[in-house]
């Protein structure tokens, strides 16, 4: 069993072929749980995929290590998960539901936030750093691997020096509010698009719109 873990999560397979009918994938929206972070610029993944399950008409459940609900697009099954962790162990929850759903690795979309994005631009990427972004930091360490796409959802760097953390924490503008749904709908189509046609084709339509 845990030969299969590790060959499903370490050997994965992002080409522009559009994925199989039945399958599944694991969407997952990072945040802190808590009334303290709720809408702030940090939890913007806790917003998409919340976005997401609403349109479909999904619940999230209160689960083991997170809270989850599942919805189905054409034939596919996404799982979509909201870390009940806290941001830094994100991973934990990330190794949990992979295995526990056997979600091939390039079956596994994350959604954060990026300060080096400007507010609202999208950004698909099938692999790569964790850009100092401390939920992307535990899932590489606890998958072992950095082989998982993820989308990033700017939110600015409008902040003085020494403020970062306070910035990352705190509410969206008035500004940003005006036009954060139209975003957040964007990014939701971003993910149903990696579903649908796969990560190339998905970064191709929807990288910095």
């Amino acid at each position: 069993m845990l030969k299969k873990i590790f060959t499903r999560l370490f050997h994965p397979q992002h080409t522009d072929t559009p994925p199989q009918d039945t399958m599944n994938f694991l969407i997952v929206g990072l945040g802190n749980i808590g009334d303290d972070y709720r809408n702030t610029r940090h939890n913007i993944g806790f917003c998409v995929v919340d976005a997401l399950a609403a349109e479909a008409g999904a619940t999230f459940e209160d689960k083991r290590y997170g809270f989850v609900a599942e919805m189905r697009l054409r034939g596919h099954k996404l799982i979509l998960l909201k870390p009940s962790t806290y941001m830094n162990l994100s991973g934990n929850a990330v190794r949990y539901w992979a295995n526990q759903k056997k979600i091939d690795l390039d079956r596994l979309l994350i959604v954060s936030d990026d300060l080096a994005l400007p507010f609202g631009t999208l950004r698909l990427k099938p692999s790569g750093s964790e850009g100092g972004h401390n939920g992307l930091k535990s899932i590489t360490q606890c998958l072992g691997t950095n082989q998982y796409a993820r989308l990033r959802f700017g939110i600015g760097n409008e902040f003085s020096r020494g403020h970062q953390i306070d910035f990352v924490l705190g509410q969206f503008s008035a500004e940003e509010n005006n036009l954060l749904k139209e975003r957040i709908t964007k990014a939701t189509e971003a993910i149903k698009a990696f579903a649908l046609s796969g990560i190339n084709f998905a970064m191709n339509n929807f990288n910095g719109k």
